[in-house]
């Protein structure tokens, strides 16, 4: 089987979440699961939480405006998000707020986005959203948003080299996919892509 064959199996986390980020409410929705993604905590954690907000119907600024900090906090611990409840909750509150008054929606920050390095830099001036962040959000959206064009992220890259897959960023969401659920779990004899690894070699 072709190591494309093996790892295009995996889905990318947005699609999991069952999210069409062809739609602007779900970019939204993919816009929040990746912060919590970003942090440093399981992915099973940060889905888990994820579908709390979506539970508890937080899925717009204003209604994550609504429920304010001390629901935030409720929440988030709810689907085990304890380590960054207090840090996550105080972020979404302020990129909340400065998302609808600087821009208004996040569509309208896209649309204001000069090309994809300046998307990039306008995402990253909220509050807690840094390069990982950023990588998350966008490396989704390859072929959907012609301004997401992130550089691959180092783990896609050496993921990439070692199963010798050469296109990285049509592929990065399941190499990232790849090297979290199997590599850094030891995971080598389920490995979709285990008989073009280097590393067993």
């Amino acid at each position: 089987m072709r190591v494309e064959d093996a790892i295009s199996r995996l889905k990318g986390y947005s699609e999991e979440l069952g999210l069409d980020l062809t739609r602007p409410e779900d970019r939204f929705k993919w816009f929040l699961a990746s912060i919590l993604f970003a942090k440093r905590i399981s992915a099973d954690i940060a889905k888990r939480t994820y579908h709390r907000f979506i539970e508890e119907e937080l899925t717009t600024p204003e209604r994550i405006l609504e429920a304010g900090w001390g629901r935030l906090v409720e929440v988030l611990d709810s689907g085990g998000y304890v380590r960054y409840d207090f840090s996550t909750a105080s972020n979404l509150i302020k990129i909340m707020e400065e998302l609808k008054t600087k821009y208004g929606s996040l569509e309208e920050l896209y649309a204001k986005a000069s090309g994809p390095e300046d998307l990039e830099r306008m995402l990253q001036t909220f509050k807690g959203v840094g390069p990982v962040t950023v990588n998350i959000f966008l490396r989704e959206f390859r072929g959907i948003w012609d301004k997401a064009k992130p550089k691959p992220s180092k783990m896609a890259v050496e993921t990439a080299q070692r199963i010798g897959l050469k296109n990285v960023e049509l592929y990065e969401s399941a190499l990232v996919r790849l090297n979290l659920e199997y590599c850094k779990k030891k995971r080598c004899a389920d490995c979709p892509a285990g008989e073009h690894c280097k590393s067993k070699k």
